[in-house]
């Protein structure tokens, strides 16, 4: 007999509760705005090349933020429910990090429902393959590229732990860590609640994306965070994810950061002591 998930318990207004982090936080969006004024100030003062292509689709770009010659490679991406959200928001994330000798790239990738999440997904593949054959001519290492993204963008990450990297060409494990924040690891809660319009799912789409059912085949450190204050049932996906790297023989680093929820957690990004900046510096083979 299949066990009963978590979601299937619920009621549709628990479900939008826990699965939906715009409803677990009130005025969401007012702990947006002080990121998002640093990042305008990055993207005008810094040293960068916005909207470099690495495809033919509309959200097919990066910025890059170059640091020293040879220096290690940090991607970013965003969250947003695979559906919201854009890289301009996020150049904050490359403000410590540049002084401390890391190249970082802030990617756009497809989104729904002009995309599926198949689409979204190999997006978010291509643009780690083009910087790994192209970051070389912006002063990058393209063999120490580390990773990191919040809520959807930690899913992708993760899809990115569990390709087959020669399959496209590269060699078998391109990514060198990887920080995974507030993560949505199963889309098949996603179904049940108001997104699941926009997101369009199906069951294959679901079980192609699904990272819980998908071998971690990277050998790369993995820290996985998620916030004290985000909903349980939005935590468990965390604990879910790294029982599954458990199960596949990695051990990766888990944390709950009490005080935080979904939209305030990447805050840490701008304080070089804590947590999620440590880890993302460790990714990187940084101090």
């Amino acid at each position: 007999m299949k066990t009963m998930k978590t979601w299937q318990s619920m009621s549709a207004e628990e479900r939008e509760y826990h699965y939906n982090p715009q409803n677990s936080v009130t005025d969401f969006s007012s702990f947006q705005t002080f990121r998002n004024a640093v990042s305008r100030v990055c993207r005008n003062v810094m040293t960068a090349h916005l909207d470099v292509r690495y495809g033919e689709g509309a959200l097919h770009s990066v910025d890059i933020f170059p640091s020293t010659q040879g220096s290690p490679v940090h991607i970013f991406f965003h969250g947003g429910y695979w559906r919201a959200q854009d890289k301009e928001n996020f150049a904050f994330i490359a403000r410590d990090l540049v002084q401390r000798g890391v190249t970082v790239v802030v990617a756009n990738y497809d989104l729904c429902p002009q995309a599926t999440l198949d689409g979204v997904t190999a997006s978010a593949l291509d643009a780690i393959t083009w910087c790994h054959r192209s970051i070389g001519e912006y002063g990058g290492n393209p063999e120490a590229i580390s990773l990191s993204g919040n809520s959807a963008g930690a899913h992708l990450c993760a899809m990115a732990l569990a390709t087959d990297w020669t399959a496209r060409g590269l060699r078998a494990h391109p990514v060198k860590g990887a920080v995974v924040i507030s993560g949505i690891y199963d889309p098949e809660p996603a179904r049940h609640i108001s997104v699941a319009d926009d997101l369009n799912l199906d069951d294959d789409i679901v079980a192609r994306n699904n990272v819980l059912s998908l071998p971690p085949l990277s050998s790369c450190p993995v820290w996985v965070f998620a916030g004290g204050r985000e909903p349980w049932a939005w935590v468990e996906q965390s604990f879910d994810y790294s029982r599954h790297l458990r199960v596949h023989g990695h051990d990766p680093e888990v944390h709950v950061l009490p005080g935080y929820h979904h939209f305030n957690i990447m805050d840490q990004y701008l304080d070089p002591a804590s947590p999620i900046a440590t880890a993302v510096r460790r990714a990187c083979g940084v101090q």
